[in-house]
């Protein structure tokens, strides 16, 4: 009886040690699912309080912002810093004030004295861009200026948000499209002289903006505002939550976006313009004002595109390795320069124009003269 007491002992005692053990591999197995982050693109990292840090620190618009907690001492430092809410906003306000008449007037003129159809296509498209992004920096100057608080709703934020980065994918893929029409011109003037320029210009702008269509779709479906505590306002866009799924889209549709819309169409642009200044140091002619306007393209890429587009996928990259922010207020001063190009850009067609009446003239194979309207 004894030896029957002490066997149903040890296996009780063998049981509970089973179960212990195997409570703790599942509490364990859980707390490792929960620290899994997925890295979010162009923000500081921020993280859904608990119910204890949740209590005492609501906000009045809660209902509409969700609180997000544990946002780093340089994220504050920058969101609450001169450069975020003076010298950003001031930029984006002078950008507004200058580029806003001159996009006006080119896309007056190119409605009322269309010389080239294909061009006056291309350039169309390069204001009406210019105008959206120059509208969205409106709303982002209203909210640096307001101490980085958002106070016109969550939709006004995504859709701004999505203009202002569609814009400037737009933008510079317009730009190289122009780089690319010229290049084909000087160095291939047979093939552009046979092309169907108008329905080619047409479907390629068409193309772009779908491009925009599909760029603003991730920053429309992901919520982009919250409530900081520590800051005491709502950001936009700036703070988003790591520990969200839903970002996880975000973050890859604007790697390639970056890398697609920034970084290809720069090197594109990049090699027209060694290639267009190669065929015209062979020519005979004075080609002084076009190599201007080239060279105008090639500084608008190089000034405002190169740092945007190298520190966008850097900044990406960084935050899917390891999911560091350190790049991000970089990444938003290069983002402020790039939008320089909405004020460079009337500049640049006014050159265009003049060199627009210039003809190419070429000895062909036979002999004879071929000129081409560039």
């Amino acid at each position: 009886m004894r030896k029957l007491f002490i066997l149903l002992l040890l296996f009780a005692l063998f049981k509970h040690g089973t179960f212990q053990k195997n409570g703790k591999k599942k509490i364990t197995a859980e707390k490792n699912s929960t620290k899994k982050v997925i890295p979010v693109p162009r923000v500081f990292k921020g993280f859904f309080p608990t119910e204890s840090e949740f209590q005492g620190t609501q906000a009045p618009n809660l209902t509409l912002s969700p609180t997000l907690q544990s946002i780093s001492d340089k994220a504050v430092g920058y969101l609450k810093g001169p450069l975020s809410t003076k010298v950003i906003p001031l930029i984006y306000m002078m950008l507004v004030i200058f580029g806003m008449p001159g996009n006006i007037t080119i896309l007056c003129l190119l409605i009322t004295k269309i010389r080239k159809v294909s061009s006056a296509i291309l350039y169309c498209s390069l204001a009406v861009s210019d105008l959206f992004l120059l509208v969205s920096l409106i709303f982002k100057a209203h909210y640096h200026l307001h101490g980085n608080h958002w106070v016109l709703g969550e939709a006004a934020c995504r859709v701004v948000t999505a203009c202002f980065y569609g814009n400037l994918y737009c933008s510079a893929l317009t730009l190289t499209c122009i780089a690319v029409k010229r290049y084909m011109a000087v160095v291939h003037p047979f093939m552009y002289k046979r092309l169907p320029k108008v329905r080619c210009t047409a479907w390629v702008v068409l193309a772009i903006w779908g491009v925009f269509g599909a760029s603003t779709v991730p920053e429309l479906l992901v919520r982009q505002s919250f409530w900081v505590p520590q800051l005491n306002r709502t950001t936009c866009h700036d703070v988003m939550p790591l520990d969200s799924n839903s970002h996880a889209f975000l973050l890859f549709s604007n790697l390639i976006l970056a890398v697609l819309c920034l970084l290809v169409p720069m090197v594109v642009t990049v090699v027209c313009f060694i290639q267009i200044l190669r065929a015209l140091n062979q020519s005979h002619h004075d080609w002084a004002m076009y190599i201007r306007s080239c060279s105008l393209v090639f500084t608008i890429f190089m000034v405002s595109f190169l740092p945007a587009g190298v520190l966008h996928f850097l900044h990406y990259v960084q935050l899917f390795v390891n999911g560091t922010e350190s790049l991000y207020v970089y990444f938003n001063m290069a983002v402020c320069l790039c939008c320089l190009h909405a004020c460079l850009d009337p500049f640049f067609f006014v050159l265009m124009s003049k060199s627009a009446s210039s003809k190419l003239y070429l000895l062909t194979f036979k002999g004879k003269k071929l000129s081409i309207s560039i």
